[in-house]
Parts: structure tokens; C-alpha cells; sequence
């Protein structure tokens, strides 16, 4: 995953009031924290920022430029958002050191089919890592060809990007295939209830 750009200055306005004015200021407030720093209060061009997390996702790394020349890599680590406009309103940044690992969830991508005889049942959308900041995957890609009903993967059967660690419990359940009841199925357990 690329780095992106982006420029944050320091906020000292703080609480509500001042977060609705950074807000309006076409700015996103965040707090920056990680490596035994006090927190720093900074101020996020909105739509860079969002631009940039649409693309690359939550696990997007960002060089931080501050005003000073001071440059800091970063990820988001939380993210809040308006529930009626969509936009961000607020994020928590952890400072991340090139080399470092990091535990981050991975969004699971599903390809391929699946027996057409059975339904997939998808129990895991996400996979728990730990990578190193500047090597983060997008996805992690899992093919469902050759799954035959009552046949299901686990996290431990899912093939990682090198470099990448599974933090989620490698038992844990990602996909099943179950039978569909047939229309045969249907009938008979009507059949009964109208007796």
C-alpha cells in the first residue's frame, strides 16, 4: 500500500465548539498518539483525508507534513463518522516507525463460486494481522472454488501475504457452504402441519 501526503496543523481549539469550528474550516479534527508521545491535537485537510481513505482504505499510512517541516507516519486507527451526511468527523492517528509491525484489520475479499447446490454462509468479513506499517495488504483474497456443501475455511486455512502474522484465532470460522432446502424438502414440512 502507497503512502499518502497530507498536511496537519496543530489545533488549539479544543471540545465541541472548537471541533465544529475545524469542521466548518474544511478540516477534520484528530488526535495524533503512539510511542510513549503526549497526544497532539492536529488538523486534517477533510478532503484529502477522506479522498484518501476511500481509496486505500482504514489501513491507509500517511505522512503527516507539519507546518514546520516535521514529518510523521501515521495510520488511522479510529475513525468517527456522521451518520446522516457520511462524512468523517473525527480521527484517532497512531504513529507507526517504517519497519514496525502493526495489528490491523484486513477486509477478506471472496472470489470464485462455491457448490451451486449450496448456499455460502459468510461468518468473518475481516481478518486480524500483524504486518509491518509500510507493507499493510488492501485485501486479503480467498477463493470459494472447490467448496462443496458442509465444507467451511477457517482463519488458519487462509493463505497470508508474506510478512504477515494472524492475529484472529486461527480455529475461528470464515466461510460455510450449507445445504438449500429443496422444494421436496418444502412440502413435506408443510404436509404435516395441515393434518
Amino acid at each position: 500500500m502507497s503512502e499518502v501526503r497530507i498536511s496537519a496543523e496543530p489545533r488549539t481549539e479544543f471540545g465541541k465548539g472548537g471541533a465544529r469550528r475545524t469542521r466548518r474550516a474544511g478540516k477534520i479534527p484528530a488526535v495524533l498518539y503512539g510511542h510513549g508521545e503526549a497526544p497532539k491535537h492536529i488538523a486534517l485537510p477533510a478532503l484529502e483525508f477522506s479522498n484518501a481513505i476511500r481509496r486505500g482504505g482504514i489501513n491507509q499510512l500517511f505522512t503527516l507534513e507539519s507546518t514546520a517541516g516535521e514529518k510523521i507516519l501515521a495510520l488511522p486507527k479510529a475513525l468517527q463518522r456522521d451518520p446522516i451526511k457520511d462524512t468523517i468527523d473525527h480521527v484517532d492517528m497512531l504513529i507507526v516507525k517504517r519497519g514496525e509491525k502493526v495489528t490491523v484489520e484486513v477486509p477478506i475479499h471472496f472470489v470464485g463460486e462455491a457448490d451451486k447446490s449450496g448456499m455460502v454462509m459468510h461468518a468473518l468479513n475481516t481478518l486480524s494481522l500483524s504486518a509491518d506499517a509500510t507493507k499493510l495488504p488492501d485485501s486479503i483474497e480467498v477463493s470459494l472454488d472447490g467448496l462443496a456443501v458442509g465444507e467451511h475455511l477457517t482463519a488458519g486455512q487462509i493463505a497470508l501475504p508474506e510478512g504477515s502474522e494472524l492475529i484472529t484465532e486461527p480455529d475461528t470460522l470464515i466461510v460455510n457452504v450449507v445445504a438449500t432446502p429443496s422444494a421436496a424438502d418444502a412440502e413435506s414440512a408443510e404436509a404435516p402441519a395441515e393434518a
